[in-house]
């Protein structure tokens, strides 16, 4: 019976198991903060942000930064139609409306231009998701903002270790915003991060995440505004600090997976995460789009990934596409690239020999390249 390949799984080693049996054992009273301080802490000297927030998921980070910026009932967000719901449903916790737009071929992220033409009176945030690892442009989305006044807000749950021009992901936006779920780079099991650099909005996210009750208010039990409850616990904080320590390897073992994956899917007519120039990807789903006029069938695949015990994924589906929402076709791109694309298994200690595995039961279902391809 062949092992199963997971499509991905944490890498936990005994300094996790350490920090986070010193946190259950002795990280209560005085000390109960004493782990979430040393991730907020050391997770923003990483990014090279002034503020850090520990928080229970990317999607609370993502409402309380909203909530923050006064987001509500009649105004609208922009982000791309390719995306995971999380990304959305927190423009609809506020009472906002999501404006989905298309993306682009090259880097499937959202496309600068069609933001900017879908501005309206009513926009109040652009969202710049860092999809599977990809990098937004953020030179032409900040532009866009700065020119109307619009705060650009980076969700980048999935790009722990991607950099932008010398920046990591996260660290340029209004806000930024991280997931440690347990399928992530960098996970604490269940757990996200705020970022920002603006002290007032750090302070207003910061009051908001206990309840309403402002740092340093000395009257017990009082609050100033209605707030949420979306903190990480010490014992997650101190797996955070152990994953932390070790960033670079586990960033490292994510790109040599990739690396592997995009040698051995060479002769294929696919495409794979890009990185552009003066980029790092991150490398968090290692991803492929299959090139149109191919003949594919993405169904068959996956159903022969799962007869080897292998584990796959289909790309994203357009939010837009979700019965919860007013369809979008005219996003080209996003409604035709989903079809022919698909996750592929990418974890840490992901052997040489399983990636071949993979790859065996990519090349019997995606076509070689013809010679003039």
């Amino acid at each position: 019976m062949k092992s199963r390949i997971h499509y991905t799984k944490p890498s936990i080693t005994g300094l996790e198991l350490r920090y986070a049996a010193d946190a259950a054992a002795n990280g209560w009273g005085e000390k109960c903060y004493d782990y979430i301080n040393r991730f907020e802490a050391e997770f923003k000297a990483h990014l090279g942000v002034r503020f850090a927030i520990a928080t229970s998921s990317c999607t609370g980070a993502l409402h309380m930064g909203m909530a923050a910026l006064g987001i509500g009932p009649g105004d609208e967000v922009i982000m791309a139609d390719t995306n995971w719901i999380a990304s959305a449903s927190p423009i609809v916790h506020v009472g906002a409306t999501p404006v989905f737009v298309d993306i682009l071929a090259d880097s499937w992220c959202l496309d600068p231009a069609l933001v900017e033409r879908a501005i309206t009176p009513r926009t109040k945030a652009i969202i710049a998701v860092h999809l599977y690892g990809n990098l937004c442009d953020m030179d032409a989305l900040l532009a866009i903002g700065a020119k109307h006044g619009i705060p650009v807000i980076e969700d980048a749950a999935e790009a722990v270790g991607s950099v932008y021009h010398g920046k990591r992901a996260g660290s340029m936006g209004r806000f930024g915003t991280f997931s440690f779920h347990g399928t992530k780079t960098l996970t604490t099991g269940e757990g996200g991060m705020f970022v920002t650099n603006d002290p007032e909005l750090y302070e207003h996210v910061l009051t908001l995440s206990n309840h309403g009750r402002a740092r340093g208010q000395t009257k017990q039990f009082w609050a100033t505004m209605i707030g949420f409850k979306y903190k990480m616990s010490n014992i997650q904080a101190a797996i955070g600090c152990a994953q932390l320590e070790r960033i670079d390897e586990l960033v490292a073992a994510k790109r040599r997976v990739f690396a592997t994956y995009q040698s051995e899917l060479a002769s294929l007519p696919v495409t794979l995460n890009p990185e552009a120039a003066d980029t790092v990807n991150g490398c968090w789903m290692p991803s492929f789009v299959v090139a149109a006029g191919v003949p594919f069938d993405r169904e068959a695949l996956l159903a022969a990934f799962q007869a080897e015990a292998i584990d796959g994924r289909v790309f994203f589906w357009p939010l837009s596409s979700l019965p919860m929402f007013t369809p979008c076709p005219e996003n080209r791109i996003a409604y035709d690239m989903c079809g022919r694309a698909c996750n592929l298994p990418s974890y840490h200690d992901l052997g040489e020999a399983d990636i071949q595995r993979v790859c065996e039961v990519v090349r019997a279902h995606v076509p070689p390249k013809p010679p003039s391809f």
